[in-house]
């Protein structure tokens, strides 16, 4: 989940935030056109998480979850 956050930061960062879009239209372009240009010179994140670290955050947030879940049907 990190990495997809990660990709939307630059996302933001390098095309977004720097640019005033008119429309909806012309803030979906300039997404696509990033996104292709991105796709041009893709080079793949790099997992530093082991599968048992990923799947404990997983169960720790599950668990919070039902937790708050629980506190907020009472």
């Amino acid at each position: 989940m990190n990495q997809i956050q990660i990709w939307f930061g630059i996302l933001t960062r390098q095309s977004i935030r720097r640019g005033t879009f008119s429309s909806l239209n012309v803030l979906v372009k300039q997404i696509r056109d990033y996104i292709s240009s991105w796709n041009q010179e893709a080079k793949p994140f790099t997992w530093t998480a082991t599968a048992d670290e990923v799947l404990a955050k997983v169960r720790l947030i599950k668990t919070n979850v039902k937790k708050l879940v629980n506190s907020n049907s009472k």
